[in-house]
């Protein structure tokens, strides 16, 4: 599809699911629709638009006919109109998992950092104070200073759950409150091996599979390279959200900021492998999307 079919598609399938939905208690209606501010960080998100100076300007500028209401609105008030839908892009993305193809007993659970600032001015980053602390980023083998994000993504790569905590707290601390309430196979990666938690998630009918914690004292090096493999749809998510969805920059200063710009990626991540879907694509080449 083009451009033109994706965000009429976007826009159809964010309407209809909030047609007959009391969002405000109370205020006059907003000039431009919550539909309409969706539609546009879902499909901003797809293109790469991260901010939201740039989702404000490219809608305005490319698409005011289609948004008329846009260029009537400054762009702080989208910005806030924006960050108060934070609470309806969790429920969507949950109603849209309901109705995405994948396998809810067998999941994949990893972590991946989220600086808050560069590490040469965290000394001095006012940003997220006493929320964030210093971690390991064991892929570029460097401390960094912020959060991670820690989720559960299901085969064949749609992303159910996440979470958020500060850099310094273990993957296994929040391995229970990403697979509240699920059941079936999860996997992981070699942090997330421990016989204690092992137990106490079978209690919950979850089986943790990961490798043994050390490499070199590996006692089944084969069983571990196959793990590796099943693995490797989550790393292909994360690329994504890093590369096209650039979650790594973090442009807020407060957590109800964040919550709503990782909310709306992770929720057009979603509503990308749901469109593929329909149309017959692999689920996550995305790339394919607005190439067919």
């Amino acid at each position: 599809m083009d451009l033109n079919t994706f965000i009429i598609a976007v826009f159809c399938l964010i309407d209809d699911r909030l047609k007959g939905r009391r969002i405000r208690q109370r205020g006059p209606a907003p000039k431009l629709s919550d539909a309409e501010v969706l539609t546009i960080e879902i499909v901003g998100e797809f293109l790469g638009l991260d901010t939201d100076k740039a989702l404000y300007r490219y809608f305005r500028r490319h698409y005011g006919k289609w948004f008329p209401a846009l260029g009537e609105i400054h762009r702080t008030t989208f910005c806030r109109q924006a960050a108060n839908l934070w609470k309806v892009k969790e429920d969507l993305w949950q109603e849209l998992l309901s109705v995405t193809p994948h396998e809810p007993t067998f999941a994949i659970c990893d972590s991946m950092p989220l600086p808050a600032c560069l590490f040469a001015r965290a000394y001095r980053c006012s940003r997220f104070r006493g929320e964030v602390a210093f971690g390991k980023d064991t892929l570029l083998k460097q401390t960094f200073y912020g959060f991670r994000i820690h989720a559960r993504v299901c085969y064949p790569g749609v992303i159910t759950r996440i979470s958020v905590a500060p850099a310094n707290v273990h993957e296994l601390h929040l391995l229970p409150e990403i697979i509240e309430g699920t059941s079936g196979l999860i996997f992981g990666d070699r942090n997330y091996h421990s016989p204690k938690t092992k137990e106490e998630l079978a209690r919950m009918g979850v089986e943790l599979v990961a490798p043994y914690s050390s490499r070199k004292r590996d006692p089944k090096p084969r069983w571990s390279a196959f793990l590796s493999r099943v693995r490797y749809r989550i790393d292909t998510v994360f690329s994504q959200l890093t590369g096209r969805y650039c979650i790594k920059r973090v442009w807020a200063k407060d957590l109800w900021h964040l919550t709503s710009r990782l909310l709306r990626k992770v929720l057009s991540h979603t509503v990308s492998v749901l469109l593929n879907y329909q149309m017959g694509n692999q689920p996550l080449q995305l790339s394919q999307l607005l190439a067919s």
